[in-house]
């Protein structure tokens, strides 16, 4: 199959008994398969969003799902109006039975960090009247905007407590199907219906605090979320704040890595945990300190070349110097000691034979001349202005060549004269 296509692949659900999955083997269900067709690339396709539809078909996979479909991997899920489409490198024969089996632990997370996106939307609402307009689920966290221009941190404290309360009290979560003429409809917090919306609609409602138009999957009971953590708040777009936050498993992932972090850091610093921060205060000075002493020391020798090289016998028309350790300010201080002679200067710093910096000084007119030749010769690239050309290279290799150019044009700039 030509690299890019991907084969979109609908099911439909056998109508029998040993197609319910078992208590056993809860991600396992038995399909056939509708049709198959050929997309080009996930580029061409019309990504249409899960939202506020009722289970399509039955199908055991939803949007955002993974899993396999025997054994072959699903790469995506999407719904076209009732119709979930589900997504494959590899195709399926129409009319075939498939096994299909949901990555669970994937489902799972999902469910909790959605469940715990609508309490802390409701929390939120409900303490301080911050509306929520929009939320992403995120791969190691997730993120609620708020249409709020701050959060302060006792807000945070607040809402941190009430959700985890909440989730002490296990209220049950249930699903409900209203038709669109339903009078309760009206009391549903939603953000509207997409344009190809068929059927009923699904409201998902935690006991005593939310109503939500919603078909994301989600836990049966707030106690299935274990645990909420607010990590904290960020400024969003528009005048609005970002509220990061983990739940379930996520937190406990979280301070899985945090406690190996805190390990290596005792390891590394040789102190607890809570002179960390003291800890690295101090090397952060110490490191201050360093950088400064030698980037003095840097200057006084670069005085000390740029004097050794102005009164060398042989200077000629060009000098030419490499130094392993430097940067652009050393490069400059000597050319600004040796002065706007007629010589032209060449100075690099850097891997000898791979990457650095390069500066050509002297007469402004031949830095013009020379400079891009120089850094085209070393394969760099750089600028300049009143007699000086500076830039990055990736072939020191090759000073010698420029050497021998910058040579060549004193020769010829001395024939004529």
């Amino acid at each position: 199959m030509e690299e890019g296509r991907k084969i979109r692949i609908i099911l439909e659900t056998i109508e029998r008994e040993e197609s319910k999955p078992s208590n056993e083997n809860q991600d396992i269900q038995v399909f056939r398969v509708k049709r198959t067709e050929i997309v080009p690339s996930w580029s061409r396709m019309n990504h249409l969003t899960w939202h506020c539809l009722s289970p399509l078909e039955n199908l055991k996979f939803w949007p955002d799902d993974r899993g396999t479909i025997n054994d072959i991997s699903v790469l995506r899920v999407t719904r076209r109006g009732t119709q979930a489409d589900h997504f494959t490198q590899t195709p399926l024969t129409p009319g075939t039975e498939v096994q299909v089996r949901v990555d669970w632990e994937r489902r799972f997370d999902h469910m909790q960090q959605h469940s715990g996106q609508h309490l802390i939307t409701a929390v939120a609402d409900d303490l301080f009247g911050m509306k929520t307009t929009s939320w992403e689920l995120g791969r190691l966290r997730s993120v609620i905007e708020l249409d709020s221009p701050s959060v302060t941190a006792e807000q945070v404290a607040a809402i941190e407590q009430s959700v985890n309360e909440k989730i002490r009290d296990r209220l049950p979560v249930n699903v409900r199907e209203l038709s669109l003429d339903d009078p309760e409809v009206e009391q549903v917090r939603g953000r509207g219906l997409p344009d190809d919306h068929a059927g009923p609609i699904r409201v998902v409602t935690i006991k005593s605090v939310d109503s939500n138009m919603c078909c994301g999957t989600h836990v049966s009971n707030l106690s299935d979320l274990q645990v909420i953590k607010i990590l904290g708040t960020e400024k969003g777009k528009k005048n609005k704040t970002n509220l990061i936050f983990l739940a379930g498993n996520r937190v406990l992932k979280w301070m899985e890595r945090s406690h190996g972090t805190e390990k290596a850091l005792t390891a590394l610093l040789k102190c607890g945990a809570e002179d960390h921060v003291e800890a690295v205060k101090k090397l952060q000075n110490s490191s201050k300190l360093l950088q400064k002493n030698n980037l003095n020391l840097l200057r006084d020798l670069a005085v000390h070349i740029a004097h050794s090289l102005r009164n060398s016998p042989d200077c000629g028309g060009v000098i030419t110097l490499h130094r392993k350790d430097g940067d652009s300010e050393f490069m400059n201080i000597i050319a600004n000691e040796i002065g706007p002679e007629e010589t032209l200067l060449f100075l690099t710093v850097g891997d000898e034979k791979g990457a650095g910096l390069f500066l050509l000084a002297g007469p402004a007119e031949a830095v013009e001349t020379l400079g891009p030749r120089v850094a085209e010769v070393l394969e760099g690239k750089g600028a300049g202005k009143k007699g000086r050309f500076q830039g990055k290279a990736t072939k020191m290799s090759r000073r010698a060549e420029v050497q021998a150019l910058l040579q060549d044009y004193i020769s010829t700039q001395s024939a004529e004269e």
